[in-house]
């Protein structure tokens, strides 16, 4: 699991304590992982009442104001609710909110998740609006294009936020088809908190925004070495459920 456990068993511990949760090796051929400076601003960390635990991206919308992440990112699926008291700082760094806090709220995932914690659909979008900005989100720092019903093996880069690490962990690598419903890649370093990290194609050479295919999650709710993650694979599902969450009023 990539996203860190806040509190015993939940997201909703007020005391902020973090419990890690990766545990494996793999053998893989592995690519090439740094961390990334300056920060891309359309990536940035989540937090739940100040502390990190999860990884989201802006996704282009009619508003701009639309957060993509993994399902399990903002809601327990099975058995749980919706998680509260989410911020995201875009382009987070050494500690810093360069772009401020983005209060998180209209959250959508898909009812399988809800059900069943279904992992073919653990992806997940809500909105991030800052009080007094006098712009949305993605005026402020640019999205990737939602890309769905794509190859299952491309090349892609991933960027996310490792527990204890300030700085974003970059991969460039290529996706695999794990199975029928989700998609593999190998990228070292990518541990836990890197939940919902954004495997980009064709990013641009100046913003690096580009065509987001795939979120960290999924299979092992993103895999349970830090060397070889997963995604849900992007179909007509998410396009429905990307419809769904930008036309909620």
């Amino acid at each position: 699991m990539r996203r860190t456990v806040i509190g015993l068993f939940a997201l909703m511990s007020a005391s902020g304590t973090i419990v890690a949760c990766a545990e494996h090796a793999a053998e893989s051929e592995v690519a090439s992982s740094t961390p990334a400076k300056p920060i891309q601003a359309s990536i940035g960390a989540l937090f739940v009442d100040g502390s990190h635990y999860c990884t989201a991206s802006v996704v282009h919308s009619p508003r701009g104001d639309e957060l993509l992440t993994a399902a399990h990112c903002i809601h327990d699926g099975e058995g749980g609710g919706y998680i509260s008291n989410v911020t995201f700082a875009p382009g987070f760094h050494d500690g810093v909110a360069p772009y401020g806090y983005w209060q998180v709220g209209d959250e959508v995932v898909a009812q399988a998740w809800i059900d069943s914690s279904d992992p073919n659909l653990d992806v997940g979008f809500a909105t991030a609006r800052q009080e007094g900005s006098p712009e949305p989100l993605e005026a402020v720092t640019g999205a990737n294009q939602l890309g769905t019903n794509g190859p299952f093996a491309r090349p892609v880069t991933v960027a996310g936020y490792p527990d204890g690490v300030d700085e974003v962990a970059t991969c460039e690598t290529r996706t695999q088809q794990q199975d029928e419903h989700q998609l593999r890649l190998d990228c070292p370093g990518f541990a836990t908190g890197t939940s919902g990290s954004p495997l980009v194609a064709d990013p641009a050479p100046d913003t690096k925004t580009g065509t987001v295919v795939g979120v960290i999650g999924g299979y092992e709710a993103g895999g349970y070495t830090d060397d070889v993650s997963y995604s849900s694979y992007f179909d007509d599902q998410i396009t429905e459920l990307y419809n769904r969450a930008t036309t909620t009023p």
